[in-house]
């Protein structure tokens, strides 16, 4: 005897997984500051100047952080062909947008002397709900 799936169980299952897009997005968010970190960490320790590591640490992240949003964030909205590479376009510039935002925050908090692991932390939380929300309703709409 097969057992035919319940139609309402899995629709509920999948509102359900659609309902966690910025648990999935806040995680994949931390996967790729982890990595952000240790590469800002590494630059500061090497005596980099500190908006000159943020953007390296943060560039790098991107890219991983595009990998995560758009195989697992915000699945089934990745396009293919030309509109694909409007998507990378757009998610991009909301990195770049990211990036501008890191890079000011660090320089302006490191000027008023706070010091530089606390200033990458307040810009990470600037960018992270600024970056996101750019995404879900442009990127990845």
């Amino acid at each position: 005897m097969i057992v035919e799936p319940n139609p309402s169980l899995i629709q509920k299952l999948v509102t359900y997984w659609d309902s966690l897009t910025f648990a999935r997005y806040f995680g994949a968010s931390v996967i790729a500051l982890i990595i952000d970190i240790i590469i800002y960490s590494s630059a500061i320790f090497l005596s980099v100047a500190p908006s000159i590591a943020s953007a390296i640490g943060y560039s790098v992240g991107i890219i991983v952080h595009w990998g995560m949003s758009s195989n697992f964030v915000f699945i089934g909205k990745k396009r293919q062909g030309t509109k694909l590479q409007l998507q990378r376009i757009l998610f991009a510039g909301s990195a770049l947008l990211g990036l501008g935002i890191t890079i000011t925050t660090v320089q302006i908090l490191t000027s008023a002397d706070i010091g530089p692991l606390i200033a990458k932390m307040c810009a990470i939380i600037i960018s992270f709900f600024t970056v996101y929300m750019v995404r879900k309703w442009g990127v990845f709409r």
